[in-house]
């Protein structure tokens, strides 16, 4: 899929008509490159809510385990990676207790994925200059339904979780801007 003309990557490739859009900034006296990188080490374990979060939705992961690797592997799939950016996705019916998200095995099949009932979610992820020295890490997550009942069966989920959302999904952000100023510190 083709990059806009800006740092962001184009998400309405992937997902046109979200039910649930959350999108999260943080800047940091950084590099881009510099904060990309620190971004890519930040560890589940690292991150007290959304680590917990990530561990009961998907059991058996390592808490050493980055978010990088996370979104490269089941029940993600890696749809589109640049330079300064990532887009994973995940199909599958998230508003259960159950943890059999289908194996998906590429873009194609991404965007190709209809089963009744269920969501396809888009987590994107880059950096945008913002000049002097100082850089942006973005965090955007999309889901999107497949019919009608699970558009239903979403925004009933969403009045209930999406109020503790800013609290969980931004948790990373912070961690990794800290570690991107103590980098650049470290090159001066």
């Amino acid at each position: 899929m083709p990059m806009a003309s800006s740092a962001a990557p184009v998400l309405d490739d992937w997902l046109r008509r979200p039910v649930v859009r959350t999108h999260h900034r943080h800047a940091a006296q950084a590099s881009p490159d510099i904060l990309w990188h620190a971004a890519e080490d930040v560890r589940l374990s690292e991150t007290r809510r959304l680590g917990r979060l990530v561990h009961w939705r998907i059991p058996g992961l390592s808490g050493d385990m980055t978010y990088r690797q996370l979104f490269r592997c089941p029940p993600f799939v890696l749809l589109e990676e640049g330079e300064r950016h990532s887009l994973s996705g995940l199909c599958g019916n998230i508003w259960t207790l159950k943890r059999d998200y289908p194996q998906i095995d590429g873009p194609e099949e991404f965007l190709a994925y209809d089963e009744p009932g269920n969501v396809r979610a888009l987590f994107a992820h880059w950096i945008e200059e913002l000049g002097a020295g100082r850089s942006e890490l973005v965090s955007e997550a999309r889901i999107e339904p497949v019919d009608a009942r699970s558009k239903w069966r979403l925004r009933a989920l969403w009045r209930v979780v999406g109020p503790f959302e800013p609290f969980i999904a931004k948790e990373p952000l912070p961690l990794a801007a800290r570690a991107a100023e103590e980098r650049e510190r470290g090159q001066r």
